[in-house]
């Protein structure tokens, strides 16, 4: 009895624990509900800032997904002509019916059963294409870090643009509001008398023209965000918000050394000398091709009698083994002369390209080392320019309100102050894009978001 008594007693127990320990759940369950509805929809917008936006970019991009898996590829690739210099083991069979001298077309005994094993120890024109191929490998690497640089380089590129596009629309709504009301004055003047049409026509042209760049840019604001949408990965119904922003400090200090940097860093000059290498090793494995070659070889047989062994030979014995090398002395081989010739038109051409790589980037670099200075001093006057007009609309403010000015004269200064502001961003736009395409051919696009 006062065991009956206990099993309830923990029955009992049991089951108030369960209950708790399920109300407890439920409570988790509903408690956590409003954390998953806070979760961000597809549809809300995104706010990213330059670094934010490059890496999105280099996780999402298919094309840096394209150039690893050709990346892959060519490791791959390297492996099976290096595989020749590793132990190689193959099973199989050459059974078959025999009428006359036991033999198969590949010149070895028909057998029920053989294992074979081969190594390649001594084949320097082998040897040379697996070298070329690995160092091919190699080069698919660099062009991996290439094609990072260029999605780093248009994603930047989109970036700025974007802020710059919508910071115009926002002066260019304004510039509308301002033209609107000259409209309006003029019309009113020229019913009392004080203006001719010509003057109402042209407040309409000026109307319309700003309306007009208005819809440009709305338009190449959609093709960015559809741009960047792609790019980063993001849903074709999320938004994009930008930052106000420009380049770090450090892309806008890259100076005099940028040419130096170029030559150990620049991804087109680094695979012309990687197909140097590759070539190199090519040729100098082809010139050993009048070097014996030297292979170890094993072949295991398992033989039967109905193939006529016992007619043709003395004795039969079931189980065979063979091992031991198999040399090749090259005596005349207009193969190899051919190979050779080959092998050092290749080098020859890709040392020319070589020359002529650094020869252009050197040139590159300068150039677009003093498009980067001019860029910056037309930044410079547009500066000076929106600073000269904002200046003016302040002196006409303070004369419209001494009466001295109508409103219209106030208006067409905002009118100019808006014009120059915009010329301001796109000399702005056109020195970033400069700064982005130096450090993209210097190899230090690692300034712009690290």
């Amino acid at each position: 009895m006062q065991s009956l008594g206990r099993v309830a007693g923990m029955t009992v127990l049991l089951v108030c624990c369960g209950s708790t320990g399920s109300a407890q759940e439920a409570s988790t369950r509903n408690t956590s509900q409003p954390a998953a509805q806070e979760a961000p929809k597809d549809g809300m917008p995104v706010a990213l800032t330059l670094k934010h936006a490059i890496e999105l970019a280099l996780q999402n991009s298919k094309e840096i997904q394209v150039a690893k898996i050709q990346a892959s590829v060519a490791d791959h690739a390297a492996q099976i002509t290096r595989a020749q210099f590793m132990p190689n083991l193959y099973a199989g069979s050459g059974a078959g019916y025999t009428y006359g001298i036991p033999e198969t077309p590949g010149g070895r005994a028909p057998s029920i059963f053989n294992v074979s094993y081969t190594e390649q120890v001594l084949n320097e024109p082998l040897r040379g294409q697996a070298k070329e191929t690995q160092e091919q490998a190699k080069a698919q690497k660099i062009v991996l870090e290439d094609a990072k640089n260029s999605v780093i380089t248009r994603t930047a590129m989109a970036y700025l643009e974007l802020e710059k596009v919508r910071h115009s629309l926002e002066l260019l709504r304004k510039e509308q509001q301002s033209a609107e009301k000259i409209l309006q004055v003029t019309q009113e003047r020229q019913g009392e008398g004080y203006e001719l049409p010509v003057e109402v026509t042209k407040a309409q042209l000026t109307k319309v023209q700003v309306v007009q760049r208005i819809l440009q840019l709305e338009g190449r604001e959609d093709e960015l965000e559809v741009f960047l949408r792609y790019q980063l990965g993001l849903s074709e119904t999320q938004s994009i918000e930008v930052t106000p922003e420009g380049l770090p400090g450090e892309a806008e200090q890259a100076g005099d050394n940028l040419v130096a940097m170029a030559i150990t860093r620049n991804a087109g000059l680094q695979l012309a000398e990687s197909d140097l290498r590759a070539k190199e090793f090519r040729l100098k494995g082809e010139k050993r091709g009048y070097w014996p070659t030297l292979e170890l070889v094993s072949v295991y047989s398992v033989l039967a009698k109905f193939n006529n062994y016992t007619q043709f030979f003395t004795t039969f014995q079931r189980n065979n083994f063979n091992a031991g090398i198999d040399v090749h002395m090259p005596i005349f081989s207009a193969q190899t002369k051919a190979a050779v010739g080959m092998a050092e038109i290749n080098l020859e051409a890709a040392r020319v390209n070589l020359t002529n790589k650094k020869t252009e980037l050197t040139a590159d670099v300068r150039q677009k080392t003093r498009r980067v200075r001019e860029r910056d001093a037309a930044k410079e006057v547009a500066r000076l320019e929106l600073q000269l007009a904002q200046q003016n609309v302040a002196v006409e403010q303070a004369q419209f309100a001494e009466g001295k000015l109508n409103l219209r004269e106030v208006e067409k200064a905002r009118l100019e102050e808006n014009e120059k502001w915009m010329a301001y961003l796109d000399a702005n736009f056109q020195k970033q894009q400069a700064q982005l395409e130096l450090l993209k051919t210097a190899g230090q696009l690692d300034k712009v978001w690290q």
